[in-house]
C-alpha cells in the first residue's frame, strides 16, 4: 500500500527528506547541512553536486528509519531556497560553476546599470519585482558572461539553468538521460523573468538581460506528475509538486484568504501575504 509522502525540503543551510502517514504525521525525516563558500566578500555560493548528493542521502536515510521502500510512497515532492541560480552541462550534468546563491551581491554595479534606464522598477509591471541582486536574473546573466564560453555553448544547448527546484528534478528523474527540465511558477517568478499574467517566460526580458531561451526550463504549474524519480531508494515514484520554500511555507501556516500573512524567520526573514487571484 502507497501510504506516504515524501518531500524534499532544499534550504540555504541543509537538505531535509520528511515522510508524512495518511493523517498528515510525520512519520520520518532526516537532515544534513552543506558548505557555505564565500570567495569574496560579497559573494555566497554552494556546491550543487554536494546538495544534490545530500537530498540523496536524506532521501535513503529517513526512509531506513521506517523500514520504507519506494513502493510505500505515493508521491514526492520538492520545496527549495528559491533565486539561488545553477548552471550545468546538459550532456553531463556537471555545473559549470558553483551555484551563486540568494544571499550573492556581486552584481550590485549590474543593478546599477540596468537601473540608470527606467529606474529600480523598469521591469515591475511584468515581474512585480524591483531590480535587485536577490533575483536569478543577473545572476545567470553574470555566469554566461564570466564563465568561458558559457554564452555561446548556453544558446546552442549545450547548458541548462535552473533554481534548486530545478536542478534536484533534472536529476531525481534521470539527469543526463532523460531528466525533466521544468520549474513550477513560483520558483519561475523568482527569476525576474517571468512575466506574472502570461506565466511564461517573457521575450522583452530575456532580450534586455540578454538570456538565450534554450537555457531555460518550461514553466509548469505547481502540483501535476513531472516525472518518475529513477533514484534506486525511490525509483517509480512520482513527483507531483513543487513550491517555492516560502510560498510552501505559506500554504504550511495555513494562510488560505486573502490578506492573511506569515513571516519566516530562518537564514533571513521573509513576510509573504496572500494576494488572492489579483
Amino acid at each position: 500500500m502507497k501510504n506516504y509522502i515524501g518531500a524534499i525540503d532544499q534550504g540555504t543551510t541543509s537538505t531535509r527528506f520528511m515522510v508524512f502517514d495518511q493523517s498528515g504525521r510525520v512519520a520520518a525525516v532526516a537532515q544534513r547541512e552543506h558548505e557555505q563558500i564565500f570567495p569574496k566578500p560579497g559573494w555566497v555560493e554552494h556546491d550543487p553536486l554536494e546538495i544534490q548528493r545530500r537530498a540523496e542521502e536524506v532521501i535513503a536515510g529517513a526512509l531506513q528509519q521506517r523500514g520504507l521502500r519506494a513502493a510505500d510512497l505515493a508521491a514526492i515532492g520538492i520545496t527549495n531556497q528559491r533565486e539561488t541560480t545553477v548552471l550545468w552541462e546538459r550532456k553531463t550534468g556537471k555545473p559549470v560553476a558553483n551555484a551563486i546563491v540568494w544571499q550573492d551581491t556581486r552584481v550590485a554595479e549590474d543593478v546599477k546599470l540596468f537601473a540608470r534606464e527606467g529606474g529600480q522598477g523598469r521591469f515591475r509591471p511584468q515581474t512585480g519585482l524591483p531590480l535587485s541582486t536577490y533575483f536569478s536574473s543577473l545572476k545567470l546573466r553574470w555566469l554566461l558572461e564570466n564563465v568561458s564560453g558559457a554564452r555561446e555553448r548556453a544558446a546552442g544547448g549545450e547548458l541548462l539553468f535552473g533554481n534548486i527546484d530545478t536542478f534536484l528534478l533534472w536529476n531525481l528523474t534521470g539527469g543526463p538521460q532523460g531528466g525533466v527540465h521544468v520549474t513550477d511558477v513560483t520558483n519561475a517568478s523568482r527569476t525576474q523573468l517571468l512575466n506574472l499574467l502570461t506565466l511564461d517566460w517573457d521575450e522583452k526580458l530575456l532580450a534586455a538581460f540578454d538570456i538565450p531561451r534554450a537555457v531555460l526550463p518550461k514553466v509548469r504549474s505547481s502540483s501535476e506528475v513531472y516525472g518518475e524519480a529513477t533514484l534506486k531508494a525511490i525509483g517509480g515514484v512520482p513527483v507531483t509538486g513543487i513550491l517555492g520554500d516560502q510560498q510552501a511555507a505559506l500554504v504550511g501556516q495555513a494562510c488560505f484568504l486573502p490578506g492573511e500573512v506569515k513571516n519566516t524567520y530562518g537564514t533571513g526573514c521573509f513576510l509573504l501575504m496572500n494576494t488572492g487571484e489579483r
